[in-house]
Parts: structure tokens; C-alpha cells; sequence
């Protein structure tokens, strides 16, 4: 086995926009646009992207709003979700799902999921509904797709709304049609490293329901309707002029992208099938999966990240400590073993290289980097007599969390 040579060239997690020339210079004449005319704030650039977001998704309304996390509190709100109600939400997830719980002063009840899909299913949801469930947020994690179809016949038979939480699945499809687009809402995160990433933060409410678009787009702005007619307590959560100008550009190569990441993820799990790491299940026959993320599972996770580094590959880790072992969530007492999937996830989960320009080459030395790594005997008996107890949450390392959330 040879150490790939210091002077190769390091494969990252991801590459940004700037890694681009000639997506930067179209992306900057749109910037320089926006600051010619000095229309910062709502306006022509904000009701073009929605439109165009809209017509992609195929639904009658898209709305643009500062975050993926205001999204979503901004979906609940207009829901009527509040005080007194708990919302499902999976504990094997980034923690902006349970904080917009939070932040509109409801309960997170913070579920397991499927150790094999990691995400939410019908079956756990119908354990958990409750008189006071107000809300069941299916998380569409690491673009691949939750089956709705039955989780959303066990919402409704309990007079339960569902708001997707497809931050990182744009254009994913289920039974062809994108998520986003089943539930009550669908919400989007452009975080500059998701599939459709702006120069900051951004997001979306993407839905069906017209009083649901009309409350939103009464909240995102102070409850003003017209100028300093404040109908409800608002907020500030509108999408830059800016962000919505860059986003249309990168909307129109959205398609192509998330063709290349499904190749690059295919090509992933046909090179690294039979080695060493265990690969994610799909949650059922023909599931689309737009690949923000390649996950892959092992019990020395942190010996294969040590492997990858010294051959010059990056690695990250997504999620170190899952939702209700984090301190921010220490208050709603589930202790070690409460969410053993989620638990024995986050140590043995380990994200590899993948976005759009990656390289064939690039994707072969990943493979075999994983396909060379062999776990060390003592990790193995280790899990081993430890597979029914899941541990403490793994310790954060640099790069668990890079600009990937």
C-alpha cells in the first residue's frame, strides 16, 4: 500500500462557487445589477426567483425567506403551532429542525429512525403522535427521500399537518414529483454548500396551500400589508435581492448538477460495495437520492478518517452528537441509550468527497483509499461487545461540521 505523495493535490469534502470562474463572472454581472438599480429588499430580482422556483417545483407557490431555519419557523407559524404542542422531528438530524420548533415555543419530540435509511418512517411516527403532537417534520437527509406516502396517511388520519424538511434534497423527486411538494410546506435551506447554495444564507417555503403562502409572506416581513399596516406580530426573515439574483443563475444549472451528483453517487456505491464501509439503504424501491451528501457507516470511523487524511482526501462527519445529546437539548432528559440508532450513528457515520465538478479521477482515488482501508482488529472487538450499548456521542473534530450544515 503506497501513501499518496504530499505534493498531490488534496481531494476536498466539496467545492464553492469560486472554484468556478465563469459561474463567478455571471454570478458578479447579476451582483453588479442588483447594486446598480440599489434594490436590496424584496422587489423585481426576490418575485423573479420565486416565480421561477415555483414553476421548477410545480407548485403554485414558492417564498423566499432568510434561512432554511426561518422556513421552517415560519411554516409552523403559519400552521398555528405554538405553546402546548409537540412537533415529531428526528433526533439523526441537523439541529436547525428541532430550533425552529423551539424558537415558535413548541416541543421538539425528538424520535429515532430507521438505523438502515437514517430517517424517518410511517411506523416510527405513528408510535409518537399524540393529542398534543402539533406537527411531523420528515427530514429528507443527505438528499435522499423519506417514503411520504405512508407517513403522511398516518399524519392524516390523526388530523396531524406535515412540513418537509427538504433543506438538503432540492429537486429530489418521490414518485416523481419533488419533494417539498407533499406536505402542508416544504422547506429549503441555500446555504452556499447546499445543491442550490447562494453567496450566504437563504431559504424557501415551497407549498400548495394559498393561506399557508399568504401568512408566510405576511410573517417574513413585520405582518405588513401595505406599508406600516402591521396585521401580525412579524419578523425580519426576507431573502436579499442579492441572494435571490444569485440563486436564478444557479437555478437554471440546478438539474444539471444534481444529474452529476447522482452519477458520482452511484459510481460511489458501485466502487465501494463489498469493502469495508456499509453503505445506506434505500428507503424503498426506486427512492430518488440528489446525493448532498455520501454517507457511509463503519465501527472505526475515526481509524478510516485518519486513512483518508493520509492519502489526502477529506472527511466530515454528519452529525457528531445527535439532537437530544447536544447541550442545547441536555433539558428535555434523553441520557445515553434513549435514541440508540441515532446514538450508534453518530459514531459510526463518515461523509465522503462528493459535488458536481468532481472528477472521475478524483472519484477513483476515493475508492480506492476506502476500497484499501482495513478496520484495526481492535476497533472490530470492540464494537463487537459493544453493539447493544451504544457509547457517548463521538468528540467533534475540525471538520465534522464543515460549512456543511
Amino acid at each position: 500500500m503506497s501513501v499518496i505523495d504530499s505534493t498531490t493535490e488534496r481531494i476536498p469534502l466539496l467545492r464553492l462557487d469560486n472554484e468556478d470562474p465563469a459561474l463567478v463572472a455571471e454570478l458578479l454581472d447579476v451582483v453588479a445589477g442588483i447594486a446598480a438599480t440599489g434594490a436590496f429588499t424584496m422587489g423585481e430580482a426576490l418575485e423573479r426567483f420565486e416565480a421561477e422556483l415555483a414553476t421548477a417545483f410545480d407548485a403554485p407557490h414558492a417564498i423566499g425567506v432568510s434561512s432554511g431555519t426561518e422556513a421552517i419557523v415560519l411554516a409552523l407559524r403559519a400552521l398555528g403551532v405554538g405553546p402546548g404542542h409537540e412537533v415529531i422531528v428526528p433526533a439523526n438530524s441537523f439541529i436547525a429542525t428541532a430550533e425552529a420548533v423551539s424558537l415558535v415555543g413548541a416541543t421538539p419530540c425528538l424520535v429515532d429512525v430507521d438505523e438502515r435509511t437514517h430517517l424517518l418512517t410511517a411506523e416510527i411516527v405513528a408510535e409518537h403522535i399524540r393529542p398534543e403532537t402539533g406537527c411531523v417534520i420528515p427530514v429528507h437527509l443527505y438528499g435522499s427521500t423519506v417514503d411520504l406516502d405512508p407517513l403522511l396517511e398516518v399524519a392524516c388520519a390523526a388530523g396531524v399537518p406535515v412540513i418537509e424538511d427538504a433543506c438538503q434534497a432540492h429537486m429530489a423527486t418521490y414518485k416523481g414529483r419533488p419533494v417539498g411538494t407533499f406536505g402542508d410546506a416544504g422547506c429549503f435551506s441555500f446555504y452556499p454548500t447546499k445543491n442550490l447554495g447562494a453567496w450566504g444564507d437563504g431559504g424557501a417555503v415551497v407549498t400548495r396551500d394559498e393561506d399557508l403562502a399568504d401568512q408566510v409572506r405576511l410573517l417574513r416581513s413585520h405582518g405588513e400589508r401595505p406599508r406600516y399596516r402591521h396585521r401580525v406580530v412579524g419578523t425580519t426573515a426576507r431573502l436579499d435581492a442579492l441572494q435571490a439574483a444569485i440563486l436564478r443563475v444557479k437555478l437554471g444549472r440546478l438539474d444539471g448538477w444534481n444529474r452529476r451528483r447522482r452519477e458520482l453517487g452511484a459510481a460511489l456505491r458501485d466502487g465501494l460495495r463489498d469493502s469495508a464501509v456499509e453503505l445506506i439503504d434505500a428507503p424503498f424501491d426506486g427512492a430518488d437520492h440528489v446525493y448532498h451528501l455520501f454517507v457511509v457507516r463503519t465501527d472505526a470511523r475515526d481509524a478510516l478518517r485518519e486513512h483518508l487524511d493520509e492519502r489526502g482526501i477529506a472527511s466530515a462527519v454528519h452529525y457528531p452528537v445527535p439532537i437530544h445529546r447536544t447541550d442545547a437539548y441536555a433539558h428535555v432528559g434523553l441520557g445515553a441509550g434513549s435514541r440508540p440508532v441515532s446514538e450508534r450513528l453518530a459514531e459510526r457515520i463518515c461523509s465522503l468527497p462528493l459535488w458536481p465538478g468532481m472528477t472521475d479521477a478524483q472519484l477513483a482515488r476515493v475508492v480506492e483509499a476506502v476500497r484499501e482501508f482495513a478496520p484495526p482488529s481492535a476497533v472490530v472487538r470492540r464494537f463487537a461487545r459493544s453493539s447493544q450499548a451504544p457509547a457517548a456521542p463521538a468528540r467533534r473534530s475540525s471538520e465534522s461540521t464543515a460549512m456543511t450544515a
